[in-house]
């Protein structure tokens, strides 16, 4: 009776994955031959990307090296949104040569022309071909509604742009690796358990953005009830937005700054809203992130499979970075299984949150050493 319980469990499983494979209900399941015939026509009529409108001109926040080509690119993930993206590539690298590619995305609530244009020119400067690619909703990729975070989403996000770089010409497609900062640290680990081509990663200055968004910083709201007070206000908020129509924006990085301001405010401060990082396009830098977006983040948990990470991962943060304890608990968590041997955590000496955006504490030797290691 177990073994035939067994069987038949199995097969309701395997019945109810292929209805959702094809779009139908169990009444109506396809014969072979004709979910053949859709998979033809599928095949058939090729993704047309969304045509966006990106810039020609040179707007990033930090200046454009002489020993790089650069170029603007589009691709898209499979919920159907076209991403923008810059590719850097070494201009010594030879004609028909299959480069190491890395993938940059980061911080949370930054565009491309900030931080991961700036890892992605420097990676190339050291001979990889990289991309730095806004995230869906925000910057110059598409989405219909803007300034939208899902962790979900983002997650997606990183495997279109391998999906991209493995169909290039000039990249090696089992030489990928890809690098989050900030919030996008958290989601590179969450790729990385997911995506089995990418071969190395690089967190850098992290954030977990569901544990901030879901218990609070440094975890001082983790309990039930603050979570539903949060989720009441958050849904409440919903109905609002419907009726108007519009989505109520959760007002970025604070400005002007108040005087009793947290220090990594203050960081946060000069580096989005003053000339140092500021751009027209980050969401931090003017209006910030739809409010509701929180609503995802506080119910999409992202580092439950860190410790089934099989290739390397370099986890690095500042020692004085008010956002320590998010990397050295994902470093906990990634050598917590048997694959632990080939995870690093790297604290820089002195630095803060942002000090890994753009400053030369970044330890750029070391993460190009653990990508020539691992990318080879």
């Amino acid at each position: 009776m177990k073994t035939f319980r067994t069987k038949k469990t199995m097969l309701l499983s395997a019945l109810l994955l292929g209805a959702l494979s094809v779009g139908t209900n169990f009444g109506s399941l396809p014969t072979a031959s004709a979910a053949a015939g859709t998979a033809q026509a599928q095949a058939a009529t090729p993704f047309q990307e969304e045509k966006l409108d990106m810039t020609n001109k040179w707007d990033k926040v930090f200046p454009e090296s002489k020993n790089v080509s650069h170029e603007k690119v589009t691709f898209h993930n499979r919920y159907g949104i076209t991403l923008a993206a810059d590719v850097y590539k070494p201009k010594n690298a030879a004609k028909d040569a299959k480069l190491a590619a890395i993938a940059v995305s980061g911080p949370f609530g930054a565009v491309k022309e900030q931080s991961s244009g700036l890892y992605a020119q420097t990676m190339a400067e050291r001979g990889f071909l990289t991309l730095a690619f806004d995230p869906s909703f925000t910057g110059e990729s598409g989405g219909n509604v803007r300034d939208v975070a899902s962790l979900d989403i983002n997650t997606e996000d990183f495997s279109a742009a391998v999906d991209y770089l493995s169909n290039r010409e000039d990249v090696d497609p089992d030489r990928i690796g890809i690098i989050g900062i900030c919030g996008w640290g958290g989601i590179a680990l969450n790729d990385a358990a997911m995506d089995t081509r990418v071969k190395a990663t690089v967190a850098t200055t992290m954030y977990d953005m569901h544990r901030v968004s879901a218990n609070g910083y440094f975890d001082a709201n983790d309990s039930e009830g603050d979570r539903y007070a949060a989720k009441k206000a958050l849904n409440d908020q919903r109905t609002i937005d419907y009726k108007n129509g519009t989505y109520k924006k959760a007002g970025g990085v604070i400005d002007p700054l108040p005087e009793d301001a947290p220090q990594f405010v203050k960081d946060y401060h000069a580096y989005y809203k003053e000339k140092r990082g500021y751009h027209a396009r980050s969401v931090n830098s003017n209006d910030g992130w739809n409010q509701t977006s929180a609503l995802s983040l506080i119910n999409t948990p992202i580092l439950a499979y860190a410790d089934e990470i099989r290739t390397p991962v370099l986890v690095i943060h500042g020692e004085n970075a008010h956002s320590r304890y998010f990397s050295e608990a994902a470093y906990k968590k990634l050598t917590s299984g048997k694959y632990a041997e080939n995870k690093k955590l790297l604290i820089v000496p002195g630095a803060s949150h942002t000090d890994l955006y753009d400053t030369d504490k970044i330890p750029f030797d070391k993460i190009t050493s653990f990508f020539e290691e691992n990318l080879k």
